[in-house]
């Protein structure tokens, strides 16, 4: 994982949405990015849940307005799309050094077919 690294676009948490001027850190991961602030909460909800079983997921939208959720919907949808992109060079990556469609079709759970659809790129 690299910290906060110096791109065109900027960049914002995947979890709360604010931009990288709005926080101390911001931590990337494939497609995701995760603040200071998202990670000192995620520390304190495990923390708590630590020899408890998890009954309920605490979601960011908890504290969330309707028209904050609707803002933060496009900002996921581009999330995906990045770590879709990433999957996809993975892929390649794979396909490049010889590993067969049937093995990526395996690691997905998906068959040949579906995993030459997905990823190829052709149609």
């Amino acid at each position: 994982m690299a910290v906060t690294a110096q791109s065109e676009e900027p960049t914002h948490c995947s979890f709360c949405g604010k931009p990288s001027s709005e926080v101390g850190k911001l931590v990337s991961g494939p497609g995701v990015y995760i603040c200071d602030e998202c990670v000192t909460l995620a520390e304190r909800i495990v923390a708590d849940a630590l020899g408890q079983p998890l009954t309920q997921g605490i979601h960011a939208w908890t504290s969330m307005t309707d028209v904050e959720m609707l803002h933060h919907l496009p900002r996921l949808a581009t999330d995906i799309d990045r770590a879709e992109a990433e999957l996809r060079m993975w892929v390649q990556e794979l396909r490049r050094r010889g590993v067969t469609w049937t093995r990526i079709g395996e690691t997905f759970g998906i068959t040949r077919q579906s995993a030459w659809e997905r990823f190829s790129g052709e149609e």
